[in-house]
């Protein structure tokens, strides 16, 4: 991986996190070193996300991305029980509020709540 600022262009635009988190680790699981820049800077907040590629790997990137089906159902065709699981797994997480790897802890997280301000 490169340090240079100008060598990483903007590969493609999501609506939803999870849409551009999972097509990240698409590209990721075919050697490709990804960037995600989320749209809000709020922790959990559902707003977007922009994948980032470095210039070296853009025509590989946009290939994978190309192959993906934008048909929903012809997508739901192709996923199997696996996916369905580690789908629903995240949504449900999401849902319940639970942080995923990349969330911030909350301000009600009880390991924040624990401090004792070295009073022990």
């Amino acid at each position: 991986m490169t340090d240079q600022v100008d060598n990483w262009h903007k590969l493609a635009r999501y609506d939803t996190n999870m849409q551009g988190e999972l097509h990240a680790n698409l590209l990721r699981n075919n050697g490709i070193t990804v960037s995600l820049q989320p749209l809000s800077a709020i922790p959990g907040m559902n707003s977007g996300i922009v994948l980032w590629v470095e210039s070296t790997d853009l025509a590989e990137a946009q290939r994978i991305l190309d192959t993906i089906p934008t048909n929903g159902a012809a997508l739901l065709d192709e996923m199997s029980d696996a996916d369905f699981d580690a789908l629903s797994a995240a949504q449900s997480n999401a849902l319940q509020g639970n942080p995923t790897i990349n969330d911030e802890p909350s301000i009600n997280d009880d390991s924040l709540n624990n401090n004792n301000g070295g009073n022990d």
